[in-house]
């Protein structure tokens, strides 16, 4: 007699897919997205204004109850709603479709494949592989793996605008940080301020690598 084929665990309820789990959207889903996208913004708006949602719903004529699953993503606005909505806050109607329609930038590099460029460090034997850029928005982020061998000078004279994050991968550096300096092991994390002169003062066990992440605004 043969034994029965194990049942598959029942599915659990209450746990929906996120979007980000559901590689090909319907358009029931998307418009899912959309109607939370917009609800962001009109709540964000509103609490820009200090207002209540009794408050923005007098002013747009409309209930609060709607208001409220508008803002919630329960329920898809009208057309007349979505204009009703804009004059209340004062923002164009298609200020309310800005979260939807922005670009979101997504950079994947495989295991050793990222790309090799100079930095003021490379005259100095330090090998620096950028892991990803972030073309749009107000902030700029450069993650940077950077690897010291025997050929590597010290170089703690690295100074530029916006913040920077070290963590230590491999090898022993100690790193200077103004007046201070670190003794970074694997796993150490050091977190600084880049205007502040900076880098590596001394190469204990080699070969060294660590990821280098820095950000800084885009106007600078």
């Amino acid at each position: 007699m043969k034994n029965p084929s194990p049942k598959k665990p029942a599915a659990k309820r209450g746990a929906p897919k996120l979007p980000y789990q559901e590689p090909h959207l319907g358009a029931a889903a998307r418009g899912k997205l959309l109607e939370e996208a917009i609800g962001r913004e009109v709540r964000g708006f509103r609490e820009k204004l200090g207002i209540t949602i009794s408050e923005l719903a007098k002013a747009a004529d409309m209930s609060a109850g709607m208001l409220s699953k508008i803002e919630n993503g329960a329920t898809s606005p009208s057309l007349g709603s979505l204009q009703a909505l804009g004059k209340a806050l004062q923002v164009p109607v298609t200020a309310l479709f800005r979260g939807f329609e922005e670009i979101r930038d997504a950079s994947f590099v495989k295991a050793g494949q990222g790309l090799t460029i100079e930095r003021r460090g490379t005259r100095a034997g330090h090998q620096y592989q950028l892991l990803g850029h972030s073309p749009h928005g107000a902030v700029m982020v450069e993650p940077y793996m950077i690897t010291l061998t025997a050929q590597s000078d010290v170089f703690p004279t690295f100074q530029h605008g916006g913040l920077e994050m070290l963590y230590m991968l491999e090898g022993n550096v100690v790193y200077r940080h103004g007046d201070k300096t670190y003794d970074m092991h694997p796993g150490d994390t050091l977190f600084f301020d880049a205007d502040v002169p900076h880098g590596p003062e001394e190469l204990k066990k080699l070969p060294a690598r660590y990821l280098s992440v820095i950000s800084y605004r885009r106007d600078d």
